[in-house]
């Protein structure tokens, strides 16, 4: 069960501020939530074959068992519903009494851009964003919606940009970050193309199911501390891959939301590429300024799961480092590991940083009016 185990009172400044909350999750009652928005042959292959993703057993029991659907206990419907497939609940238990004002959706279920079938896996993405618009835009204006799409299909990820993007509820391109190959590789780049050129950030939350090793090559973990903990190293990969490879060579105006990934780890993974650059700049001459400049000009952070040093000064330091124009609140609702917009800040923030924050910069970067 879920124990209030904080002391501290409550921040009135929080309770005051209109947020932007950047990591919500929509869940569906059930599979079969998908059909009125999957042709016939989709809807006969769901119900017949379902998931085949890149490695087995990634879609079974949520792990581990005393997180249900990886949820907050008191996050379950009256109705008993999965946490964050009904709207009313939602509104009642987060929206209205936290204050958001906006709520970016990202939507993890379906596996849609892990799937081995490349087809299925589109028709998907594209259900889901339908569904999204149907159960979720249509009915609550106060939340925006993420692309789902295919990103070892770049064709047709292409195509479901290009669709979405006419429709300005949908504020980001969703890709996992974890991928068949590092997503830096050329094989990606048109769906980075794509986002340019329709004015939407590259959104990437935690997890993904790339069929390799969630440690990064030594094999699978033993507990699930390791595996919750290997999502972090998970997104460096990808900061690392896309600045060694060129990629905000070949998109300057290109933006990345990092989501759900922590942020203290961003400078010092920042001074270790620099050191690497100098000494072997010559490998890579299509960087044209040193790989910790790409990094603070092109990437976004959620706020959850935040570090908590002793000392709240270190992490406002790394804060400093990051900029804090670039730093975005979340609170993984409805999941466990929720941040509540009252207590995520040991220290206070003056009034300037708390409004970027918990507002300014989310709406600055989606484009929210």
């Amino acid at each position: 069960m879920n124990i209030n185990v904080r002391g501290q009172s409550i921040d009135q400044q929080a309770t005051r501020l209109a947020v932007v909350d950047c990591d919500i999750h929509p869940q569906m009652r059930a599979a079969s939530d998908l059909f009125p928005f999957l042709s016939e042959r989709w809807r006969t292959h769901m119900q017949t074959y379902s998931s085949f993703v890149r490695q087995a057993l990634a879609e079974t029991l949520a792990y581990p068992r005393m997180t249900p659907d990886v949820a907050r206990r008191d996050a379950w419907p009256p109705g008993g519903a999965p946490p964050g497939s009904d709207l009313q609940f939602m509104r009642e238990q987060h929206l209205d009494p936290n204050g958001v004002e906006v709520g970016v959706l990202v939507p993890l279920r379906t596996g849609a851009g892990s799937q081995r079938n490349l087809d299925y896996g589109a028709a998907l993405a594209h259900a889901m964003n339908d569904w999204q618009v149907a159960e979720w835009l249509d009915k609550e204006p106060r939340l925006r919606g993420s692309i789902l799409c295919t990103p070892e299909d770049p064709v047709a990820a292409v195509r479901e940009i290009e669709q979405r993007a006419k429709d300005r509820r949908f504020v980001q391109v969703l890709l996992p970050p974890r991928t068949d190959e590092p997503l830096g590789r050329r094989r990606y780049w048109p769906i980075y193309e794509a986002a340019v050129r329709n004015n939407l950030p590259i959104g990437m939350h935690v997890g993904g199911v790339s069929g390799h090793p969630a440690t990064g090559g030594s094999g699978a973990p033993s507990y699930y501390l390791e595996e919750h903990h290997s999502l972090v190293p998970a997104m460096q990969a990808v900061v690392t891959s896309m600045v060694l490879e060129g990629v905000f060579e070949a998109f300057p105006s290109l933006k990345v939301a990092l989501v759900e990934g922590s942020f203290a780890w961003s400078p010092a993974l920042s001074w270790r590429l620099d050191k690497a650059w100098k000494h072997m700049k010559d490998e890579v001459p299509h960087l044209k300024r040193k790989p910790s400049e790409y990094v603070r000009e092109h990437f976004w952070y959620t706020t959850q799961p935040i570090e908590e040093p002793d000392d709240p000064q270190d992490l406002f330091k790394v804060m400093d480092w990051i900029g804090w124009d670039h730093l975005m609140f979340s609170t993984d609702y409805p999941h466990w590991d929720f941040d509540d917009p009252r207590y995520v800040f040991k220290a206070k923030l003056d009034e300037k940083r708390r409004s970027m924050i918990f507002r300014d910069n989310a709406k600055a970067l989606y484009g929210l009016v």
